[in-house]
């Protein structure tokens, strides 16, 4: 092998994650509905998630593959045709948003015990914490909030209200750190969420290409 090729290959190494998993809407997320039993319209389609919410709230949920616990990056790709407001994503009952994905981190026991596919059991869990990243409210990008409903969910703005489709990016280790002080634990959960209750508004999105890395 030249030097040239040799140098290219180690590029090519470098720059390619230990592993990739595609992380499909192939019908084993299920939904779960928050204190409330408004319930938003889900449609999976493999590679993405239509969502559909009309003064609706309610969270869809997957158990992380097994292979992919110890993961520390994701992507995704969003897109919004139809959303709510701005609002204050620290006011509990006024907290409306876009979009929000969960990635929810337990410590080692809890993910041998717990059942992975309820996420309200989970999230109730000593052990357990979330990072959610949103699509909305009247923050500043990656500002970095407390939730209103657990302190143990913790809130990352990626985007303001608006519509448009954008493509993300995010390193689930350092952003845990900055949260919560610690090193993350094992990623157990995957969520789902459109928020239109408060407002009474309408939410029309889309979920793709979700990988973990």
């Amino acid at each position: 092998m030249t030097y040239r090729a040799t140098l290219t290959a180690l590029a090519l190494a470098l720059s390619t994650p230990a592993f990739a998993e595609p992380v499909p809407f192939d019908g084993s997320w299920r939904e779960q509905g928050f204190l409330r039993l408004f319930t938003n319209d889900f449609v999976q389609k493999g590679g993405s998630l239509d969502v559909i919410s009309k003064g609706t709230v309610s969270l869809l949920w997957r158990a992380v593959p097994t292979s992919a616990r110890d993961a520390g990056k994701a992507s995704w790709q969003w897109a919004v045709a139809e959303g709510v407001g701005a609002t204050d994503l620290r006011r509990k009952g006024g907290d409306d948003r876009n979009l929000a994905l969960y990635f929810v981190f337990t410590d080692e026991g809890t993910a041998a015990s717990v059942n992975p596919n309820s996420a309200r059991k989970l999230l109730k869990a000593p052990g357990t914490r979330a990072l959610v990243y949103v699509w909305g409210g009247d923050h500043a990008k990656n500002a970095v909030l407390p939730s209103p409903y657990h302190p143990s969910l913790v809130t990352i703005v990626k985007r303001g209200p608006g519509t448009g489709q954008f493509a993300e990016n995010v390193d689930l280790r350092a952003d845990y750190r900055k949260a919560f002080g610690e090193e993350a634990p094992v990623l157990i959960g995957l969520g789902v969420s459109a928020d239109s209750d408060d407002t009474d508004g309408k939410i029309a999105a889309r979920v793709s290409s979700l990988q973990l890395k």
